[in-house]
């Protein structure tokens, strides 16, 4: 025989009526608070979604700036290393030129060097001829001139003597 004892004698049974009552009783507040807990969390989280995707945007945006600031650096760096090849060329070429001026300078200082060399030489060459030439007319006239002629030739020099000063006085 089975013998059923009733719903109240069970203990079981009044932690379970305990346990809907506790729910009808409370259940709205705990998922009320249940659902603001979540809800609180859930804002917390698209809040950092926000924050993040507001840092990503800052990083890109400051990334593009790095890149475009990189960019213009290395545009600026071949720029002046252009200028400073055309000014090296400048200077080299400025000084080729220097040079070859200088080169023909000394060529032509040695070139009047030269020249005026060759005109002491000759008139070294022609003072020596005249020296012989007055030596030889000398040694001539002394063998084949008189005394009469001698003094002829002397007083007609006298003679001729004011006319050559008047002429290189004036």
């Amino acid at each position: 025989m089975e013998h059923h004892e009733s719903f109240f004698a069970d203990p079981r049974s009044y932690v379970a009526l305990a346990f809907v009552i506790f729910f009808v009783i409370f259940g709205k507040k705990i998922w009320s608070a249940l659902t603001a807990i979540l809800d609180k969390r859930a804002e917390t989280i698209r809040a950092e979604l926000g924050e993040a995707e507001r840092l990503r945007s800052e990083a890109e945006a400051m990334l593009k700036d790095a890149e475009a600031r990189r960019t213009a650096a290395l545009a600026e760096a071949e720029a002046l290393i252009a200028g400073a090849r055309r000014e090296a060329d400048r200077l080299a070429s400025h000084a080729l030129a220097e040079a070859e001026h200088a080169v023909q300078r000394r060529e032509r200082m040695a070139m009047d060097r030269i020249s005026a060399a060759e005109k002491a030489a000759v008139d070294d060459v022609r003072f020596a001829a005249a020296e012989v030439a007055a030596a030889a007319a000398r040694n001539v006239i002394i063998e084949s001139l008189s005394a009469d002629a001698s003094s002829a030739i002397i007083d007609k020099a006298i003679s001729q003597l004011p006319a050559a000063m008047a002429t290189k006085a004036a």
